[in-house]
């Protein structure tokens, strides 16, 4: 058992997850508030980056990553029994967080490069503070999440390199490979717990992994990052197959989940459902890649609007209730914001391939739709993430 907290630590800075779930969820309100309204009433918004920067920037290495950290550092806790960051160094973590936000959103008159050192150096600081505990322990299981957040890390320094040296070009290459690597995250972090969930939940036989599908599954996305990095230089027919090969082998390893036996239960439902939109953005590449649909966008919202903004919704809900020692057992309205964040993610990907002039629409009914799913979040949660377990267990 992790040694207890001094008395002395607040209960919001007790463990990673309340502060950066919290905090993400309402900056995700606020951003996506704050888009939507820009295509309601466009205007002459000079941001660092610009607009469209800033948009994928904010909801890729401000809100994806922040949640993912708050898991991480939570998760490892209980991987290796070793106490995870709590108390002033976790405020100072989404203190730093937090100066990322500032400073690309409102103008201090500092160098960009500044800006850029503060806003990588939360997922490196992220990246060390999850390393101690692994390597303490020797978990080398789990030493993936640690390279794998490092490149997330270069990747935003790309960006911002790209920013501040006007190449748009890269600067989208490097936040479409971003969604990529945190897919893979899911990827990895979804094979390990929906399937447990899933038999848990339904008191039904966990579905075992195959281990050479487990692995094609993982590679396959993984390499998806290459053709996303430099996709003039990429070969088209080697990019067609690993497209196919990662749709192929993550669509049967989603089937083998079984989401047919959960739709009585929210935080099962909406798990399946969140992942379900991965191997729909893969056959979208693919059909991409060979000609045969020609909007990328829509196809890469799968994983942003899609497969990351939902999972994440479904996750820190379930997250939130474990670790504070709450049943597993969410209100009519957590449902009404699963079916609204999904609902996002089917508006954002499919609108636009029905008629591309929607775009506009498109924009604010998904932002609208988001905005009301992480509402509910924020109001039903807050209280939760504020408070100390419920069983007196330490967190």
């Amino acid at each position: 058992m992790p040694n207890t907290p001094p008395m002395n630590t607040t209960t919001l800075l007790s463990l990673a997850f309340r502060p950066l779930f919290l905090s993400a969820a309402i900056f995700s309100l606020i951003a996506m508030l704050w888009w939507s309204y820009f295509w309601y009433s466009p205007f002459n918004w000079h941001v660092y980056g610009g607009p469209l920067w800033w948009h994928g920037h904010e909801m890729i290495f401000g809100f994806a990553v922040a949640v993912m950290a708050g898991f991480l550092l939570t998760a490892v806790q209980n991987w290796t029994g070793v106490r995870s960051l709590y108390g002033w160094p976790l405020a100072l973590l989404v203190g730093l967080w937090l100066c990322g936000r500032l400073l690309i959103a409102i103008d201090v008159g500092l160098p960009a490069e500044v800006i850029a050192l503060v806003d990588c150096n939360f997922l490196v600081a992220t990246a060390i503070v999850l390393a101690h505990p692994i390597l303490t322990v020797r978990q080398w299981r789990n030493i993936i999440f640690v390279p794998l957040l490092i490149g997330l890390a270069l990747l935003n320094a790309y960006s911002h390199w790209a920013v501040f040296n006007n190449k748009p070009l890269q600067a989208t290459y490097a936040l479409h490979t971003a969604i990529i690597l945190i897919t893979v995250v899911i990827t990895i972090i979804g094979g390990r717990v929906i399937p447990m969930f899933t038999a848990n939940g339904t008191g039904t036989q966990k579905i075992m992994p195959i281990k050479t599908l487990e692995i094609i599954s993982l590679i396959s996305i993984a390499l998806i990052a290459a053709p996303m990095i430099m996709p003039e230089a990429f070969p088209e027919l080697a990019a067609s197959v690993i497209y196919g090969l990662a749709l192929i082998s993550n669509g049967w390893r989603f089937l083998r989940w079984r989401f047919w036996i959960c739709w009585r239960q929210p935080l099962l439902w909406s798990l399946h459902l969140a992942y379900a939109f991965i191997p729909l953005g893969l056959l979208g590449l693919f059909l991409h890649s060979i000609g045969l649909w020609t909007n990328f966008s829509s196809a890469l919202h799968c994983f942003s609007a899609g497969a990351i903004g939902s999972l994440i919704l479904s996750m820190m809900a379930r997250v939130s209730l474990g670790h504070t020692g709450r049943p597993l057992q969410v209100p009519l309205s957590l449902s009404v914001a699963f079916i609204c964040v999904i609902s996002a993610g089917v508006v954002r990907v499919f609108l636009p391939i029905v008629n591309p002039s929607w775009l506009h629409y498109t924009v604010m009914l998904a932002g609208s739709l988001w905005v009301a799913a992480y509402a509910i979040f924020v109001v039903y949660y807050a209280p939760i993430l504020c408070k100390p377990r419920i069983d007196k267990r330490p967190s």
